[in-house]
């Protein structure tokens, strides 16, 4: 299944919107980020599935690829954390989809617990929000 979740990067102080974009297959099991991730977006992997799992989730079967577009820019941090677990909780079903999650830009990092973690530019991103119409 296919779900798309918003949230944004930093492109020097401007917040740049990123669609988080999650697709589970059936086939091997296989975690795979794409669209230039730094080193803390491609560790999240194993935040999210610690995090998922204290949250009472099981890792979904099969193929995770998450795609961070647009694919030229290069994305940092662990920002990413909570849209891609909520990407994956909603594309395995634990999560009820809606369309709100395409309107909403999410930012976050996942603590082992599932607490989710203040991350930086979250007024550059409210700003960019409220320039473009989009809710934070």
């Amino acid at each position: 299944m296919y779900i798309c979740c918003k949230s944004f990067t930093l492109f020097g102080i401007n917040a740049v919107p990123v669609n988080v974009e999650v697709s589970i297959t059936p086939g091997l099991a296989k975690f795979e980020i794409i669209g230039l991730p730094d080193a803390s977006i491609r560790e999240s992997k194993e935040r999210i599935f610690q995090s998922l799992q204290a949250c009472g989730y099981e890792i979904p079967p099969g193929n995770v690829t998450v795609n961070l577009a647009p694919a030229e820019l290069r994305k940092k941090g662990a920002l990413f954390d909570l849209p891609i677990a909520l990407g994956m909780a909603m594309a395995a079903g634990y999560v009820k989809s809606s369309l709100e999650t395409q309107s909403v830009m999410m930012a976050g990092e996942l603590s082992l617990t599932g607490i989710v973690l203040p991350v930086s530019g979250i007024f550059n991103a409210a700003y960019t929000c409220s320039k473009k119409n989009i809710g934070i």
